[in-house]
């Protein structure tokens, strides 16, 4: 996992971190790098509300809730189809409410204290005064970024006050992607604004990229089976028992999705690859001999039909007011499971464990990875609740 969120001799900043004022919550302050300023308003208002139905989707489902038809917007071709080959189930949807408050399930770990590897408490910030789009010009959070992050490595920015840091934020920036996924995103007094909402906390925390940081999950899946190969069905819910590649994080301990962040000029698709090996198999630590051979199961495995999950905003402990992660969440579904029974997991890089995961509601994961596999189940027709009926394929 090439991340930025370092795994050893974390360090608070302790006297650095500090409180600053929070600017006045007018929209005169801010804009959007190329946006008139009469539609900045409007820019403001539809980033945020498409934002807030993107993790209302991830957190609570499909709106107009089960069973609702699919949604079709103008110029983007058919609705959501039932092809599992190269499908994307959940991306950019469609406006469904203005609501200027926040979800406490889309937006609570972004506010959680204290500060991943750190001492540092976030400002409080309730939900209704979450979105940027409510007035309160008492806001005052504490600025924080991580002396590692301070230190200047490849995978950082310089701080936004040198003098030859000029980021072209909601473009690609060289080999830097500072577009997001959502849209775009507003800057105020020359820093990025996290579009899901305020957070109690400015500055970049643990992260390297003022703005978005793109990762990418690779959900590995496959159909548990009982020694005669049949597969197991759960007896409440009547439904196949869906399994998935999880590991153990060194770094806070959480079972998570094995993924990283993209490097620099590199396809989703190599990263989903790189991080999978890296962690669930120990490529890196592999002779010439072994990863070659790893390549070739791996490529076979990649090369198969895939289920885009998510694309967007990630409710994740490590956000600030002024970067936030976002990730690609693909599924690669083993149907007969001849492919996996080839491939020997291996925890290796920032992964303290990895194993085969039984997929439930049961499941506490990190971030938001758990509404990501919630997701896979549902379209994958599997187990995920003891409250199914038998016979529903959510």
């Amino acid at each position: 996992m090439r991340s930025p969120l370092p795994l050893k001799g974390w360090r608070a900043a302790g006297p650095s971190a500090s409180r600053r004022p929070g600017s006045p919550s007018g929209l005169a302050s801010r804009s959007v790098p190329g946006t008139p300023m009469a539609a900045r308003g409007l820019a403001q208002a539809l980033a945020t509300v498409c934002l807030s139905a993107s993790l209302s989707w991830v957190t609570g489902g499909a709106p107009g809730g089960r069973g609702s038809a699919p949604l079709q917007l103008p110029g983007r071709g058919p609705p959501y189809s039932s092809s599992f080959s190269s499908h994307l189930f959940h991306q950019n949807p469609v406006i469904m409410s203005a609501s200027n408050g926040a979800d406490e399930n889309s937006h609570n770990k972004a506010r959680t204290s204290p500060y991943p590897g750190s001492k540092v408490e976030r400002s409080q910030v309730p939900n209704e005064k979450v979105g940027w789009l409510v007035e309160w010009q008492e806001y005052n959070p504490v600025e924080y970024t991580a002396v590692s992050v301070l230190a200047g490595p490849m995978w950082a920015d310089p701080q936004i006050s040198e003098r030859n840091f000029s980021p072209k934020f909601n473009e690609k920036d060289g080999h830097v992607e500072r577009k997001s996924q959502n849209g775009l995103y507003e800057i105020e007094n020359g820093r990025p604004r996290n579009p899901a909402g305020r957070t109690g906390l400015i500055g970049r925390g643990l992260l390297g990229r003022w703005g978005p940081n793109h990762a990418a999950d690779p959900i590995i899946t496959r159909w548990k089976r009982d020694s005669s190969g049949n597969k197991v069905i759960h007896p409440h819910s009547g439904k196949n028992i869906l399994q998935f590649v999880a590991i153990k994080r060194k770094d806070c301990g959480e079972w998570a999705i094995p993924g990283g962040m993209v490097d620099p000029g590199e396809k989703i698709s190599a990263t989903l690859k790189r991080e999978f090996g890296e962690e669930a198999m120990n490529s890196l630590q592999k002779s010439s001999a072994e990863k070659q051979e790893m390549e070739e199961q791996l490529h076979k495995l990649f090369s198969q039909e895939h289920l885009v999950v998510y694309k967007g905003y990630v409710d994740d402990p490590r956000n600030t007011d002024n970067a936030w992660m976002e990730t690609e969440a693909v599924n690669y579904h083993d149907e007969t499971g001849e492919t996996m029974d080839n491939l020997a997991l291996e925890a290796g890089d920032d992964a303290g464990k990895v194993k085969w995961v039984d997929i439930s509601d049961k499941l506490k994961l990190y971030a938001s990875h758990s509404q990501f596999i919630k997701l896979v189940a549902e379209k994958r027709g599997a187990h995920w609740s003891e409250d199914s009926e038998p016979g529903c394929h959510g």
